[in-house]
């Protein structure tokens, strides 16, 4: 909901235009004078300032003029009557959008008025396409040429243009915001704004506030209304990382939103409605969390329209030399190190690495490498130490573990436990990593524990 200060030292003028405004469906303020109407832009986000041209104590294009200085990309209408059309045409020259002469119909200033809010979100919009072509997003800069990549990015190519909720899992650097940014840039809504929140990086109190914005007032250090992430994100898209982590509470408001494309900022009464494109990250199997009581289901369902599994990079081996020679060329320009190669010796590693922090851990070894890298060349003493081949015995000693004259199948029976629980210890008894550290499919997982009284 776009919001407008009005100012005019005229009472009865400014409850006309709050009554006019409002019926249009915008959110007013207004000021008497123009040292209050500084006040309210200072603790309000304004889309738009309305401020007649003749008052005391601070006169309309010295208005203008300090709200220029301090908000550049606010836009100011002036309005004016015949007599001061000359000082109207210089405020123009001063960074006015517009001005209008008094009196003027309803449906001229609604006109003039929507006309400086368009080109509003043309420069703001323009300004985060900017930012995120910049940032390379898209998908000639997803990497990956294994089929399960090649087959994530034809949905993703598929579904970018519908308006479906999309749910990205996967395991912690896997490129879920990658792939919610390619989303973005190859919908109907690439002109339009996007805005990625960390569920797991804010309380509940701040996360509430973060998505639906405040009220001044609405709690302690709330200082001035604030619009959340919702209301910014209205008509793009909006990425919810970390899904999982919220709250029941939130969950509850969420699903609204979902189902509604309406809320309330917090300590407000106004319901604002949006139009907004949800995509949803966790690191965590949603259908468990589901199952364990600590996610709604119906929220799951609602997230769930599309669903996107980003394997770990362990199970996609064959994209780790295409990756690295991408980090290899992004560092090196960025450090002005010439052409930067890689010896064989250091690609096989980087291959048989199990890499547990999957594409992130590759781009950072490739950016500590390309740095201390001498001669333009990447060898295996430029990689992490760790990251060295594990010497592994060739032989078995089963001798130490089975007794002698243990039947075969109970041998590997026990061998097979033991190896369950170990893929449990290191998965934190998350059963779909387990699975994959194993080799096997999560139902055969839950069969085989079943099988040898294991609890997760």
């Amino acid at each position: 909901m776009d919001t407008i200060l009005v100012v005019d030292d005229e009472r009865n003028y400014l409850t006309v235009m709050e009554a006019l405004l409002n019926e249009a469906g915008y959110e007013v303020f207004t000021a008497i004078s123009g040292p209050e109407a500084l006040k309210t832009a200072g603790a309000t986000e304004l889309d738009l300032v309305l401020t007649d041209m003749k008052m005391p104590k601070m006169s309309g294009i010295e208005l203008l003029e300090e709200l220029r200085r301090l908000y550049p990309d606010l836009p100011v209408i002036l309005m004016t009557a015949f007599g001061t059309v000359e000082k109207a045409v210089t405020a123009m020259k001063k960074g006015a959008f517009d001005y209008i002469l008094k009196p003027f119909k309803n449906e001229e200033i609604l006109v003039t008025i929507a006309k400086a809010l368009d080109h509003r979100h043309l420069i703001l919009q323009n300004r985060l396409l900017s930012q995120e072509l910049d940032n390379k997003y898209g998908f000639p800069n997803i990497v990956g040429d294994s089929r399960v990549m090649q087959e994530i990015l034809a949905l993703v190519k598929r579904v970018a243009k519908s308006k479906a909720t999309i749910l990205v899992t996967g395991e912690s650097g896997t490129g879920k915001e990658l792939i919610a940014r390619a989303i973005h840039l190859n919908s109907a809504r690439t002109n339009k704004t996007f805005i990625s929140v960390n569920c797991a990086a804010l309380t509940e109190t701040l996360l509430e506030s973060e998505l639906f914005g405040h009220e001044r007032g609405a709690f302690t250090h709330a200082v001035a209304m604030r619009k959340g992430r919702f209301e910014l994100a209205d008509g793009g898209t909006l990425f919810l990382d970390e899904v999982a982590e919220m709250s029941p509470a939130l969950q509850v408001k969420l699903l609204r939103v979902l189902q509604e494309m309406e809320f309330e900022r917090v300590g407000g009464a106004r319901t604002i409605k949006v139009d907004v494109r949800m995509v949803a990250a966790s690191n965590r199997d949603l259908r468990e969390e589901v199952e364990a009581g600590r996610f709604r289901e119906d929220l799951f369902y609602r997230l769930n329209v599309v669903h996107l599994h980003m394997p770990p990079l362990r199970q996609r081996q064959e994209d780790i030399p295409p990756l690295a020679a991408h980090f290899i060329k992004k560092y090196a320009l960025e450090n002005v190190r010439g052409q930067v190669r890689i010896t064989p010796e250091a690609i096989k590693i980087l291959i048989q690495y199990p890499w547990p922090g999957n594409v992130r851990e590759l781009e950072n070894v490739i950016e500590r490498a390309v740095i201390l890298c001498g001669d333009n060349l990447i060898t295996p003493q430029d990689l992490p130490g760790e990251m060295a081949p594990q010497v592994v015995e060739s032989k078995l000693d089963i001798d130490r573990f089975v007794p002698l004259h243990t039947p075969l199948n109970e041998a590997l029976d026990h061998i097979e436990e033991q190896m369950i629980r170990r893929a449990l210890e290191q998965s934190g008894n998350v059963q779909v990593r387990a699975a994959e550290l194993l080799g096997i499919t999560k139902s055969l997982l839950q069969y085989k524990l079943k099988k040898y009284h294991l609890t997760t």
